[in-house]
């Protein structure tokens, strides 16, 4: 989690300290990805990530390669989810010049519509940053509160200590 919150940090104070490198090329590849999920074409995404690709979250310890994150959409598409819409998306661009995560990482921060097959719909508001390389999405890391889309499916939260 340390590790999480530094290159969150880290993204944050560059995008405020040094100029906006923007990278077209990166940032399409990004809006790419973003319509292939939206779209739910599974296909589409397989050829945006790189081989090693790694993404981390929502959930701290949440930790998917390619392989687990392209069978898990699948599964997700044939038996959860019907429609995701993004609205009011916005991406940032910046560039870390050196340590472990040095490169050009793309911030896309959204408001989603996500309809269940069930008729349930959540909306929440959702920030992916992805570290991109020669072309792919070599890692990511997607933050957005799960607690909220539960209740909004109408999960009830309760304190065992309250029991």
């Amino acid at each position: 989690m340390k590790k999480l919150w530094i290159l969150f940090t880290a993204v944050l104070l560059t995008a405020c300290t040094q100029p906006h490198v923007q990278s077209e090329e990166n940032s399409a590849l990004i809006e790419a990805y973003v319509a292939a999920v939206a779209n739910m074409d599974a296909a589409a995404m397989d050829q945006y990530l790189s081989d090693d690709y790694i993404g981390y979250g929502p959930s701290v310890g949440h930790e998917t390669n390619k392989d687990q994150a392209i069978t898990s959409w699948k599964e997700n598409v044939a038996s959860l989810y019907e429609k995701i819409d993004y609205n009011e998306s916005q991406i940032l661009t910046v560039t870390v010049a050196d340590g472990v995560n040095a490169g050009e990482w793309v911030s896309h921060w959204a408001n989603l519509d996500i309809t269940y097959q069930t008729g349930k719909k959540v909306t929440i508001m959702a920030n992916s940053i992805y570290l991109v390389k020669d072309g792919k999405i070599t890692k990511s890391y997607t933050f957005y509160n799960e607690a909220d889309a539960l209740s909004q499916l109408g999960y009830v939260f309760i304190n065992p200590d309250n029991i």
